[in-house]
């Protein structure tokens, strides 16, 4: 189960600027709804928890979510407006820009109670939530944390994404505090190590990797990684994405998984390959392939922590060359990424 807000994105075609062009593209994605893409295309059974208001545009994005696998009966229908936001691509040197219009949409009205949370989550495993639901409005927040509640009452795991969004901060709350609340009662999490940086204030060794020869200095993550769970002792599975941009199509992909089966289990920290990808199409929506690929492969490899982790970091390199919000790539896919890297034509008959 995954919650969060459906967005509408609008950008405008062949890496023109916002100010160029007469036409924009659109695309549904958000957060939590990428996830649960990701998990539906791997065959995995995921549904997904919203508010979107009672209108064409609303139930347009029902459609698009339950055409790529997604059960979408427990969206709740109300409110005025589905959030949007701007997307300018990067190109070359030049950096990508996101401008979010999101103010008074249905999602950011949600309150506690008006999600049947029991019911919901009767047959779920794991409740996925990211910061960004509790970061547009404090009703929202405290419908999140709402929903933790019942998760815990009901044994259901807790998954989270950080997604520190600084921009959407706009309602008085302390972000770090809020998202280390949400830390504190989660059993699996993933952060970029700029979001891991940010939420524990710690610097950590910079990933600066120009080729895949670069070395990682796992001493000085171990140490942080064992102050981290110190703090945080639930959670048993801390999944850390790392990427160097050489330029806006050439990017460098790392991950690290601290882990153990059990909170007093003993810990090890994995590191994956560093991929090299020479031709990025889309870099957003790679933070929720990463989820998505840890979360898929905790159930598809019970006990095999490496393989959870360059699975992971497999299904994140490729929503790099996919456009969209949403990582389109098949569990086949993903291995043949895991196995061997470089680019074949595949036929079938």
């Amino acid at each position: 189960m995954t919650f969060g807000e459906l967005l509408l994105r609008f950008s405008k075609l062949d890496h023109q600027r916002l100010s160029q062009g007469d036409y924009f593209t659109c695309k549904y994605g958000g957060s939590e709804a990428n996830v649960a893409v990701s998990l539906a295309t791997l065959g995995d059974n995921v549904a997904y928890v919203t508010r979107l208001p009672d209108t064409p545009v609303g139930h347009a994005g029902v459609q698009n979510l339950m055409q790529l696998g997604v059960d979408c009966r427990h969206i709740l229908w109300g409110g005025q407006r589905i959030g949007t936001y701007y997307m300018e691509p990067a190109a070359g040197m030049r950096s990508a820009k996101v401008i979010y219009d999101r103010a008074n949409s249905a999602c950011s009205e949600l309150k506690p109670g008006m999600i049947p949370w029991r019911e919901i989550l009767k047959d779920a495993t794991v409740l996925h939530v990211s910061g960004i639901t509790a970061a547009i409005s404090q009703s929202a927040s405290d419908a999140t944390f709402e929903a933790l509640d019942i998760a815990d009452e009901m044994g259901v795991k807790v998954a989270f994404d950080i997604n520190y969004r600084k921009n959407l901060w706009q309602y008085g709350a302390d972000p770090r505090v809020t998202l280390k609340r949400i830390l504190s009662r989660c059993d699996m999490m993933f952060g970029d190590a700029i979001e891991f940086e940010w939420i524990c204030q710690r610097k950590q060794p910079p990933f600066t990797a120009t080729d895949t020869s670069f070395e990682m200095q796992m001493d000085e993550y171990r140490e942080w990684f064992e102050d981290l769970h110190r703090e945080f002792p639930r959670c048993v599975k801390w999944l850390m994405g790392m990427r160097n941009m050489v330029a806006s199509s050439h990017h460098l992909l790392t991950a690290l998984l601290y882990t153990a089966e059990t909170p007093d289990g003993p810990y090890q920290l994995l590191k994956s390959t560093i991929n090299d990808i020479n031709g990025v199409v889309d870099p957003s929506g790679v933070g929720d392939a990463f989820m998505a690929g840890l979360l898929h492969g905790v159930n598809a490899f019970p006990g095999d922590n490496q393989r959870q982790l360059d699975y992971a970091l497999a299904a994140s390199t490729l929503k790099n060359t996919i456009p969209g919000d949403f990582n389109l790539s098949t569990d086949e896919e993903i291995q043949d990424v895991m196995k061997d890297k470089t680019v074949k034509i595949k036929t079938y008959f």
